[in-house]
């Protein structure tokens, strides 16, 4: 038996039976009611704990993305910068090449052209 018993808020006990109330049909009873109230509270329950549970693992997926972050960055600074100067001339190469190949393929045209 478990230590602590699932106690239901009040606020989700009246919501589940305004929308009872909401929905109740002509000639229906109060003990049908009450029964469809206790379900509708049973389904708010289980929704609130399984929005809980993917807030707790998307909380561990983001701790664990920061950890990862802080620890690369700590390599980085390890490495004396080496890999800073390593991803500059990334940069560099990937802005130029584009441009280097326009020019190179204009050239080839304008050769292709005169012949």
């Amino acid at each position: 038996m478990p230590k602590y018993k699932n106690r239901t808020s009040a606020e989700t006990i009246e919501e589940a039976n305004k929308i009872a109330k909401s929905t109740q049909r002509p000639g229906q009873s109060k003990e049908q009611t009450k029964l469809i109230a206790q379900g509708i509270q049973k389904g708010i329950e289980q929704y609130k704990k399984q929005y809980k549970s993917k807030a707790r693992e998307l909380d561990k997926k983001i701790k664990s993305f920061k950890n990862v972050k802080s620890e690369t960055s700590l390599d980085i600074k390890q490495n004396n910068g080496k890999s800073e100067k390593n991803s500059s001339a990334m940069v560099l190469v990937t802005r130029l090449l584009p441009w280097a190949l326009l020019i190179l393929s204009w050239i080839g045209f304008i050769a292709y052209s005169q012949q």
